[in-house]
């Protein structure tokens, strides 16, 4: 037994040593490297601080709307709704999210919708929309802001993100870029 227990409890004092103190200030370190040391990327506009790499809420019909959150976009704690797909409640959120989207969205079908507009990410916090699902809004936006539509597909283009390296993930948009870009035409 004494053959087992010593190796077992080095073992955790060195992971505890290793991984509370030179990881984490190797993180840091690293974090110090990074624009904004860490902190995340924050922009100002009109003299408001944005934190872009949270979601923000957006629900007026002037604006891309973001991907519902299941922790109400609050940056202090992020979490999914840990429901599955035949958890009734869940069926009947997004059932009433996306009848509130075909409203403000007339001429819209059901099947066009893309998920991540009626589905709160796995974080809750997810900043990004798909290109799709930026375009689908387009003439919603383009008519209460009297825009053309061509105008508001210009900013999409303009504040669409590649894949990294042009090789890892999709195109997306983060959405409070898009709405900043649209209130600064």
């Amino acid at each position: 037994m004494k053959n087992h227990i010593i190796p077992a409890v080095r073992l955790t004092l060195f992971c505890a040593i290793f991984f509370c103190g030179f990881y984490t200030l190797g993180i840091l370190g690293i974090a110090q490297l990074v624009p904004n040391k860490g902190k995340g990327e924050i922009i100002t506009d009109k003299e408001k601080t944005y934190h872009v790499n949270v979601a923000q809420s957006f629900t007026e019909d002037k604006y891309f709307w973001s991907r519902p959150s299941a922790v109400d976009y609050n940056g202090a704690g992020s979490g999914g709704s840990n429901k599955g797909p035949s958890n009734p409640d869940y069926l009947a959120e997004v059932k009433a999210r996306i009848d509130t989207f075909m409203l403000k969205n007339p001429g819209i079908e059901r099947k066009d919708i893309p998920s991540e507009l009626v589905t709160a990410s796995g974080s809750g916090l997810d900043p990004h929309i798909s290109v799709e699902a930026a375009k689908i809004q387009v003439k919603r936006i383009a008519k209460v802001r009297n825009l053309p539509e061509q105008k508001v597909l210009s900013i999409i283009a303009e504040n669409t993100e590649k894949p990294l390296l042009g090789l890892f993930g999709t195109e997306k948009i983060n959405v409070l870029k898009l709405n900043l870009a649209l209130n600064n035409l």
